[in-house]
């Protein structure tokens, strides 16, 4: 076996010797996903390759677990002069994404984040005995660093990852799945990868998008709320007023936020938000590197800070956050990955309220 062939295990089967392989992670993509192929070097070899649609199954690169889910689609297909299989498929999460939310009552009581996430994710994964085995919910933060909500009500249709993901941004963490399909919590940027990508060194190809349109000069955050007396004083309902320096132009920029318990504090962490956030994602770099490895043999890892170097694009020694990572192989451009990076301020989760007065729930009678 080559240090980095991609093998995919499903049951008592493995199998290796893909040539057109492409694995994606990244931390605003929930699931990962694979989709991978070969072709039959000798007639009938492909016959005995027996995977079905459904099936449980772990993608490694090299003897780095990468996917942990299942097979979405098995595809065989034949020409006139090849004979080729094609399989795809996603994480353990992809349940969460798909499937409706499930919790006895349909309310979760004084609890936080990675609480919430794990009872949710409970209801999930294969049958055993009769009962779903579940999805590991973890975190980087211990559960008493996290806050406690004191209600979460689980509406009718909508799926677990989208109030998982509510409750996150709340939190303060991003929620992204983990090499062995299990849903991970985290704050951004908490490690640093051993190299970088450099200019001349390992990027084959490179892009930045230097952008301006997303950035105000100003951002005002207003409260809206119906409780009494709350827009008492000279500024009315204004809580904040954030600015922009590297704005060159008068832009404002006028935020809404939920009245309610922790309603003046949303409002003004909202404005400072948005601020950091569109400065963040004003830099957009997406590259091609020579491998899928960093200098120390890891795997080049979503949420990790490194070091870039691309003098030609104006960009030197800066330590970006890698947000999306696609590992590649082809018969005709060989192994390489296809990395997004971004300043790590791009992530900072969005404050939320979660807990407004009634009055401020929109259609709330």
């Amino acid at each position: 076996m080559q240090p980095d062939d991609l093998t995919i295990n499903s049951g008592s089967i493995a199998i290796t010797g893909w040539t057109d392989i492409r694995v994606t992670r990244g931390i605003e993509r929930v699931p990962s996903d694979f989709s991978i192929g070969m072709t039959e070097l000798h007639p009938g070899e492909l016959a005995e390759i027996g995977i079905e649609p459904g099936s449980a199954c772990a993608v490694k690169l090299g003897d780095n677990l990468v996917v942990t889910g299942y097979i979405d689609h098995f595809i065989p297909s034949f020409g006139p002069s090849d004979h080729s299989i094609r399989l795809s498929g996603r994480s353990k999460c992809a349940d969460l994404v798909d499937c409706a939310a499930e919790w006895p009552g349909g309310q979760i009581s004084n609890s936080n984040v990675l609480g919430i996430a794990q009872k949710l994710a409970s209801v999930y994964g294969p049958l055993v005995n009769g009962k779903a085995d579940g999805i590991k919910v973890t975190a980087s933060l211990s559960y008493d660093k996290l806050p406690i909500l004191p209600q979460i009500n689980v509406m009718l249709g909508e799926s677990a990852f989208e109030i998982i993901d509510r409750v996150a941004r709340s939190s303060a963490v991003l929620a992204y799945d983990l090499p062995d399909g299990g849903l991970f919590l985290s704050e951004v940027g908490v490690e640093t990868a051993a190299s970088g990508f450099a200019e001349g060194v390992n990027v084959q190809s490179a892009y930045i998008d230097y952008s301006a349109n997303l950035r105000y000069s100003e951002y005002d955050a207003y409260i809206q709320s119906v409780q009494a007396f709350m827009d008492l004083g000279d500024g009315g309902n204004l809580i904040a007023s954030v600015s922009d320096p590297n704005c060159k132009r008068h832009r404002k920029m006028v935020i809404i936020s939920e009245g309610g318990g922790m309603g003046n504090e949303t409002a003004a962490l909202r404005a400072h938000w948005e601020a950091a956030r569109r400065a963040g994602r004003s830099l957009v770099v997406r590259l091609v590197t020579d491998g899928w490895r960093d200098q120390s043999d890891a795997l080049w890892e979503p949420n990790t800070l490194v070091p870039v170097s691309l003098p030609r694009l104006n960009l030197n020694g800066v330590h970006l956050l890698i947000t999306e990572v696609t590992f590649l192989r082809s018969p005709g451009r060989g192994t390489t990955a296809e990395i997004t990076l971004m300043p790590p301020e791009a992530f900072k989760p969005q404050p939320i309220n979660l807990t407004p007065f009634f009055g401020d729930v929109q259609g709330h009678p």
